[in-house]
């Protein structure tokens, strides 16, 4: 049995954060029902790359899904929203603030239909305050929180990572916000608002530089892959022209660094004794390590840092990640059966679980394809189901 089996959700949200953090419970057994408009389906079901015209990205963000079609904004739909609403556990929801109390489901009438029920309401500005109502995505996020403001060279322009990175941080912290609040309501019978600014999660795995600020007025600068806290930390190419990351985030990890590329005499230097000290003579530590390297193949490399105990991968584009033997022993990625394409596969559960591991049970299905089976669940009739087909509800 699977963890989260015998958890009811319900799913209305578009694109990365909502969805993400529905594909997350769904990987441990909810039973997740995602509820699209029925002439607008969700946007990520054509993201990114598609084969066939079939979208690839959302073959894995809508895994383990059932997928129905609902207008929300129809008084049919709010009726029916209302029935599926008492045998839920969670919704999750990515209108911008005041859609759902606009059509008549505002979280105290969805509360009225199940006290129990947990409403995790994802936006890009949380829902209230000066931007609550402005429309926004996770680029947004990663622009206020500081990473772009520290990513990049540092004779360079602030960078914005070309995938979903403040959309994938917010599902996470919105499927854990879920799990607290379904905890709380195991011990109260009561549900209650989860209230998820994408601006927020991003800015926490900045590190501490509210603090650094609040007390020294520091402002971190772009370093382009060095650190502000220690050293060596960079990418750098070898022989074969293969790039290598390097890390030295321990002091004996930095040790065993230069001790390797033959600068052993630079242990003995006060300055060494730090992450920060180190920082302070990068340029010194990536001439050493940056010339051992690129005097040996990356094999060469890589067997000579794993004898010495010291840190170091190979900088992978998705090829090196497919062929990874320590990834094909995680079994990261999985091979799972696919309507469309026989099998196809896709990134696994997030993390394993020694007794109830997660399971991918079917890939991302076809807009509306379960519409029907949810309906006749509620116990509408095959002519009810006609009708809200005839009026766009459905």
């Amino acid at each position: 049995m699977l963890p989260l089996e015998g958890v009811r959700v319900l799913e209305t949200a578009t694109l990365f954060a909502g969805p993400l953090a529905a594909t997350y419970l769904g990987d441990f057994g909810a039973d997740v029902t995602k509820l699209e408009h029925p002439t607008k389906p969700d946007g990520a079901r054509g993201h990114g790359a598609s084969k066939d015209g079939i979208g690839l990205w959302w073959k894995t963000i809508g895994r383990n899904k059932r997928a129905a079609t609902l207008d929300l904004s129809q008084e049919d739909g709010r009726e029916i929203m209302l029935r599926l609403v008492k045998n839920a556990d969670v919704l999750v929801e990515n209108f911008r603030p005041g859609t759902l109390e606009r059509w008549g489901l505002a979280p105290e009438l969805l509360h009225g239909a199940n006290p129990g029920l947990v409403i995790a309401r994802v936006t890009a500005f949380g829902q209230f305050g000066p931007y609550a109502k402005r429309p926004g995505f996770g680029s947004l996020a990663e622009a206020m929180s500081g990473f772009a403001a520290v990513t990049g060279e540092p004779d360079g322009p602030p960078t914005l990572p070309p995938f979903g990175l403040a959309d994938g941080i917010a599902a996470l912290a919105t499927a854990f916000a879920v799990m607290v609040a379904l905890r709380d309501r195991d011990r109260t019978g009561r549900g209650q608002v989860v209230d998820m600014a994408i601006i927020e999660p991003i800015l926490m795995m900045l590190g501490g530089q509210i603090s650094a600020f609040d007390q020294l007025g520091q402002v971190q600068e772009r370093l382009g892959n060095r650190s502000a806290n220690n050293a060596p930390r960079n990418v750098y190419r070898s022989k074969d022209g293969t790039w290598l990351a390097v890390s030295t985030s321990s002091q004996s990890i930095a040790e065993r660094v230069v001790k390797l590329v033959g600068r052993d005499d630079l242990t003995a230097q006060p300055w060494f004794a730090t992450g920060r000290g180190r920082a302070e003579h990068t340029d010194e530590l990536d001439a050493a390590v940056g010339g051992w390297i690129a005097g040996r193949t990356s094999d060469e490399v890589l067997a000579e840092f794993e004898n010495a105990q010291a840190a170091v991968a190979p900088v992978y584009d998705v090829r090196g990640i497919m062929a990874d033997p320590q990834y094909e022993a995680l079994g990261t990625i999985a091979d799972v059966p696919d309507p469309d394409f026989g099998t196809l596969r896709m990134q696994n559960a997030l993390f394993r679980l020694s007794g109830t591991p997660g399971e991918i049970r079917w890939t991302g299905r076809a807009h509306g394809a379960d519409t029907a089976a949810v309906l006749t669940e509620l116990g509408l009739s095959d002519a009810e189901i006609a009708q809200l087909r005839h009026r766009r509800v459905v």
